[in-house]
């Protein structure tokens, strides 16, 4: 289990070195693959590289009156307040999900300076893959945070382009 100066060092020291160039579709799936490369904690030189695949769903409307049935299974009476605050304002939603297939997971090391391994990794990236792929740098320990960070960040880029589009076809 991380604990709260863990998952504030994997946070600080994400960084992204390429990100796909597309968004998160509002009305179909989107994939993409990812490349992490993160400095093993004991080890001069050795880094490790790890590699998989992100799947986003479509992101769903959340509407008022099913917000407190989705949001707040298990919460008490200042939660249900809250919720029927929300669906006085008539406020919507959307609802991003994510499965990391770990079983697509892959991992190496690589023995080299991380700078190296970095630029190494930049340059494999076949060119028709790259509009596709995300190019990480973060903390071994902590990688599922670096990559849920770059996940999310992806989400709040694409959210207003979402919400543009379920206007734009009357869904809103």
């Amino acid at each position: 289990m991380y604990h709260g100066d863990d998952l504030q060092y994997a946070l600080e020291n994400t960084k992204v070195i390429h990100s796909p160039d597309r968004r998160i579709e509002t009305f179909g799936a989107t994939s993409f693959d990812f490349y992490l490369i993160s400095e093993l904690m004991d080890s001069v030189n050795e880094i490790r590289v790890r590699s998989g695949r992100i799947q986003a769903d479509r992101p769903q409307l959340v509407t008022p009156e099913n917000m407190a049935k989705l949001l707040l299974d298990g919460f008490g009476e200042a939660a249900n307040q809250f919720a029927q605050l929300l669906q006085s304002r008539n406020a919507a939603f959307l609802k991003y999900g994510f499965q990391i297939r770990k079983e697509g997971v892959t991992e190496h090391i690589v023995h080299d300076s991380l700078p190296a391994v970095v630029d190494r990794v930049n340059q494999d990236v076949p060119e028709g893959q790259r509009g596709g792929s995300a190019i990480i740098q973060g903390v071994d320990e902590g990688w599922e945070i670096c990559l849920l960070k770059v996940t999310l960040e992806l989400v709040e880029q694409s959210a207003r382009i979402n919400w543009f589009d379920l206007r734009r076809r009357g869904l809103l």
